[in-house]
């Protein structure tokens, strides 16, 4: 067989797009059926990009039976290239050491020094552990493997991702070990990417390398239709959008960062969630894919894929407003200029007084006394009535493509709260999504009666192996 059609087979077979979800039961098949037809020197092989979080490594065992994982995958003729988080709390015991040490606000700087030593231990480990099980394996920090990042130690975002080191190992049959949740800004200062930054630290990576999938690794068997932890009935999807992941993350779904599926959807990344104490074959997020594509498939589409919640929010309500052009903008502009984050807003008719309105807004609680601050300060401008602060504020989100296309979902969710003796305090809607605001306190009743009226409790419980490290 002439020598460029041997090198050009070899070059699709690797780098053509696959659709990997449904070749996951079959990838031993396929190598039989390859190794009949391609050249003697030429294998079926995958890039693929595995991150494990801090429940998967949390120990010493975990560490080693996440090496054997890692090992397997490259045994099978694969290349590997591996983001780790922290083992188990190491972040939190850091800042806990930080806030003994100083009780004030530390330097942002030299907190980011201080909680990238958690991976970076991983990381070392990790690669310890594969060389123990004959794989050659080489670690890297977040700067060595190119992650450039702005200035904002802490809440750091990547503005390039530049592999060249992690390339190169994986050249040489190296396993290549990044540690996650940092980068290195343009002063060439260490930075964080925030509290579940690993995920976008592996997704980046995933399409730098352009990698076939992103595989992520956790302590549950996939996504789930809500959380195991608050609903044992909730049943694993095996496939979901893009576009619905993404509303899951952001309404408070804790398997995967949200920056990390905004990355995926852009970058067009392929997104396995797994468990690593588990061989479940988990959840497949399919990128590229309409919500609705032809007629049949819709027709086997879930109405609904899952319930999202989120018990970390805060309310503030600006009373009396002047009913007039321009002042919702004043007040979300005042809050905005503190770099808080705003989720959702209503505004109504007020109670106060006649042509005034009332507008409330909820936002993270950690941000709450920021963001009265600001509002308190445009009172007097504007001559509202007065500022309420309301903490522990709870949110559910019922997120699926079969919203679009059914008028009776609205009335079922609220239906259920009803029924449950739980009030709404805010209602928010997209295309693909309904958002409540409830009492922190029924929360967890009100996502167990939604998920049961829509028919979602499965009928065994679901395993969750590990605690809550990401």
């Amino acid at each position: 067989m002439p020598e460029d059609f041997q090198r050009h087979t070899c070059r699709y077979v690797r780098n053509s797009p696959v659709d990997w979800a449904s070749l996951v039961n079959t990838v031993v098949e396929l190598q039989a059926l390859f190794s009949a037809l391609l050249p003697q020197n030429c294998t079926l092989m995958a890039l693929l990009v595995q991150k494990f979080g801090g429940s998967s490594v949390a120990d010493v065992e975990a560490m080693k039976r996440v090496a054997r994982r890692i090992v397997e995958t490259r045994k099978a003729g694969n290349d590997v290239a591996v983001v780790v988080s922290a083992m188990g709390d190491t972040t939190d015991d850091l800042l806990d050491l930080a806030k003994a040490i100083s009780p004030g606000p530390p330097p942002e700087r030299e907190m980011d020094m201080l909680l990238t030593a958690g991976e970076r231990i991983s990381m070392a480990l990790l690669a310890m552990a594969i060389e123990d099980l004959g794989v050659r394996a080489r670690s890297f920090t977040g700067e060595q493997a190119g992650m450039r990042t702005d200035k904002s130690h802490g809440r750091a975002r990547l503005l390039d991702v530049t592999p060249d080191r992690v390339k190169a190992a994986l050249a040489e049959g190296y396993v290549a070990i990044v540690a996650g949740f940092q980068g290195v800004s343009e002063d060439e200062d260490v930075t964080t990417l925030g509290r579940g930054g690993s995920d976008t630290t592996a997704v980046a990576l995933a399409a730098a390398l352009d990698a076939n999938v992103c595989e992520i690794y956790t302590d549950v068997d996939g996504l789930y239709t809500a959380d195991p932890r608050i609903v044992p009935s909730a049943s694993r999807v095996t496939r979901i959008t893009i576009e619905e992941t993404l509303e899951m993350a952001a309404q408070g779904a804790k398997i995967l960062h949200l920056r990390a599926v905004e990355y995926a959807r852009r970058f067009n990344v392929p997104l396995h969630v797994r468990s690593s104490f588990s061989d479940q074959e988990g959840t497949w997020i399919l990128v590229g894919r309409p919500l609705t594509s032809d007629q049949e498939e819709t027709m086997e589409e879930p109405l609904i894929s899952g319930i999202a919640h989120d018990k970390s929010l805060g309310k503030v309500t600006a009373v009396g407003i002047p009913d007039q052009p321009g002042a919702a903008a004043k007040v979300v502009g005042a809050v905005a200029a503190q770099g808080v984050s705003i989720d959702m807003i209503v505004q109504n008719v007020s109670t106060s007084s006649a042509s005034t309105s009332d507008i409330s807004f909820t936002l993270p609680e950690s941000e709450g006394a920021a963001a009265v601050a600001a509002v308190r300060e445009l009172q007097h401008e504007m001559g509202f009535a007065d500022v309420l602060y309301t903490s522990h504020v709870g949110k559910l989100s019922l997120v699926g493509a079969g919203l679009r296309s059914n008028p009776n979902v609205a009335h079922r969710l609220f239906g259920a709260l009803a029924d449950a003796g739980i009030n709404i305090e805010m209602i928010s809607t997209s295309e693909i999504r309904i958002s409540v605001i409830t009492d922190q306190t029924d929360l967890a009743d009100a996502v167990r009666s939604v998920h049961t009226a829509f028919a979602l409790d499965a009928d065994t419980e679901a395993v969750v192996y590990g605690g809550t490290g990401r």
